[in-house]
């Protein structure tokens, strides 16, 4: 089968894509410091100034690769949640979430290149997440703080991890599930 020109017919959107496929890898293999836009640029035969027409810049970039990595957990967790609320949903929207987070390759090494504040506020202020969180939990609508600290909660979890499902699980219960008691 010929290869398609990715430069006729919707060239928007088939750029985008390309493009970010060969981002997707660079992440994937060498965590977030890797994806650099002279390197993307070659992998996909074109210039800096397509990347950033197309797709923007890093930020957007990995926003974008970070939110649909996101939405493949999102899933999950919103399966593993169904029918749940208050307490029982909060716990096991976080153990869901971590256990499927560490499983997938590009959430492993989007969160071990993470350093510095700088890179961890990258993934605090995308609203993208926040507002995930806000959703998974079953928290208010809006309610931003609850969201963030969720974030927090989970980040720190990823770089810490406890030594084994079950006392993490029981971890998650006992100091986040109280927080959510009255959210039946």
């Amino acid at each position: 089968m010929p290869q398609e020109d990715w430069l006729v017919g919707d060239r928007q959107a088939a750029a985008a894509e390309r493009i970010y496929a060969a981002a997707t890898e660079l992440i994937a293999r060498g965590g977030y410091n890797a994806l650099d836009i002279d390197v993307l640029a070659a992998r996909v035969h074109c210039s800096r100034a397509t990347v950033y027409r197309h797709v923007g810049g890093k930020r957007q970039i990995a926003d974008v690769i970070l939110a649909r990595a996101a939405e493949r957990v999102v899933a999950k967790v919103r399966k593993g949640i169904e029918g749940l609320a208050g307490r029982e949903r909060v716990v096991t929207a976080i153990a869901v979430g971590l256990e499927y987070t560490r499983t997938d390759p590009l959430g492993r090494f989007m969160a071990a290149s993470l350093r510095g504040v700088d890179q961890m506020n990258w993934l605090t202020d995308t609203p993208v997440f926040a507002d995930l969180a806000i959703e998974l939990v079953g928290a208010a609508a809006g309610d931003r703080a609850a969201g963030q600290w969720v974030l927090r909660v989970v980040l720190a979890l990823i770089y810490w991890p406890v030594e084994d499902y079950r006392t993490e699980r029981e971890v998650i219960d006992r100091f986040v599930g109280p927080a959510f008691d009255s959210a039946a």
